[in-house]
């Protein structure tokens, strides 16, 4: 799944959807989709991360608590 890193702007490939849609990892593998070569693996935090449109992460994805949090 392709998103954005929210400090540069770049394109992220994450490499798995289980680890972006487990609550509990606040990290997942993916790799930087700049330039023509196909760039190393690294750890990013979800935090970091927005879908291409800019929006953020849903909160069922990031946060352990969602549910008791008061609105």
């Amino acid at each position: 799944m392709f998103l954005k890193n929210r400090k540069n702007g770049d394109m992220v490939d994450v490499d798995k959807i289980q680890d972006l849609t487990n609550l509990y990892h606040e990290k997942v593998l993916g790799c930087y989709q700049v330039g023509e070569e196909v760039q190393d693996p690294q750890e990013f935090a979800k935090a970091e991360l927005t879908f291409l449109s800019g929006e953020d992460l849903p909160r069922c994805w990031t946060d352990p608590h969602y549910r008791s949090h008061k609105k």
